[in-house]
């Protein structure tokens, strides 16, 4: 498949806006039972907004994928039936949820709405925080179920486009936690970079399960399939035509093997190896400045994954387009 850059970037950058508000509410839920220090309400406030510029920004980079975006309203009118429309409705109820649960933090309402007292305390915005924890993951499952429920593209239709966008998405959130606890919190940084190193190191598992999945795939389709006959003897020799169009251009990634299979081999070292190695780092010299790479690396690297992910689904049509004996 040809991979848009649009479509990258509003699922990077969702993803780290959901990862991040994972990592704030996990952080919270921590130090409401005193396993961790308190934070100030800054800390969340500020935390809330970064999270919400992400999926803002994702929502924007969305809008250069649609030829009318005036109609992006009607996408949500087919929620019955499509995992898209579903993320159309589900995205803003995250930036609602999160923009909520930040507001409560900057007011102070650290009310106790359930009236027992125990050491818990902020009930209001664990409640609210426990609803967008939710509409998140919800929003990791339809992002990812758009392309894992294509049947025929064998390298998307696994379960594991689904936990690859969760783990994916929530380790770059908490790698980002961890940068900015540096400047914000800093005894939150070894949690959150202990947690950042964990969830990086098992999406690095679970990325090359699916690597490993893909290359054992036996298509279903073929020339024979394709014109409904047993002869193995079928060699097609030409494509029609000399010229490109829609079905040669949108299909297929357009790169040459070489760099395919580079950018497989520089998404693996930017998303998994480099930031587990500069977030160990940063946190044995507590420098922030090795915190903030590791982030970037890994955001980077995540651009070259999703590129990758998008190119390595190869379409039945390319049997004839792309293909010529």
């Amino acid at each position: 498949m040809h991979p848009a850059f649009s479509v990258i970037f509003l699922t990077t950058l969702i993803g780290v806006g959901q990862g991040l508000f994972l990592a704030l509410y996990t952080g919270e839920s921590y130090a409401v039972v005193e396993l961790l220090p308190a934070q100030s309400q800054d800390f969340y406030v500020w935390g809330s907004v970064i999270a919400v510029a992400f999926l803002i920004g994702g929502l924007i980079a969305s809008v250069f994928h649609l030829g009318h975006p005036e109609r992006a309203w009607r996408a949500a009118t087919c929620w019955r039936t499509s995992w898209l429309s579903r993320e159309v409705i589900v995205l803003p109820t995250v930036i609602g949820a999160i923009s909520v649960y930040g507001g409560l933090h900057a007011l102070g309402w650290d009310l106790s709405i359930i009236g027992i007292e125990t050491k818990v305390r902020g009930d209001l915005t664990l409640l609210i925080g426990l609803g967008g924890v939710l509409a998140t993951f919800l929003l990791f499952i339809c992002t990812a179920m758009i392309y894992a429920c294509i049947k025929f593209l064998q390298e998307w239709s696994t379960p594991l486009t689904v936990i690859n966008y969760t783990l994916l998405g929530t380790a770059s959130g908490f790698t980002l936690a961890t940068a900015f606890a540096s400047y914000q919190a800093p005894d939150l940084v070894n949690f959150y970079g202990g947690w950042a190193i964990v969830i990086t190191v098992t999406a690095f598992i679970t990325r090359i399960a699916s690597l490993i999945r893909n290359a054992r795939i036996r298509a279903k389709s073929s020339l024979q399939t394709a014109i409904g006959v047993r002869d193995t003897r079928i060699k097609q020799r030409s494509m029609g035509f000399m010229g490109g169009s829609f079905n040669t251009r949108d299909f297929f990634h357009g790169a040459s093997m070489l760099v395919f299979r580079s950018i497989k081999w520089i998404f693996l070292a930017l998303t998994f190896v480099l930031p587990v190695i500069l977030l160990s780092a940063g946190m044995a010299t507590a420098s922030m400045t090795m915190l903030i790479a590791a982030f970037v690396v890994q955001y980077i690297g995540l651009i070259a994954e999703r590129w990758f992910f998008f190119a390595q689904a190869n379409h039945p049509q390319n049997l004839y387009y792309q293909t010529v004996g």
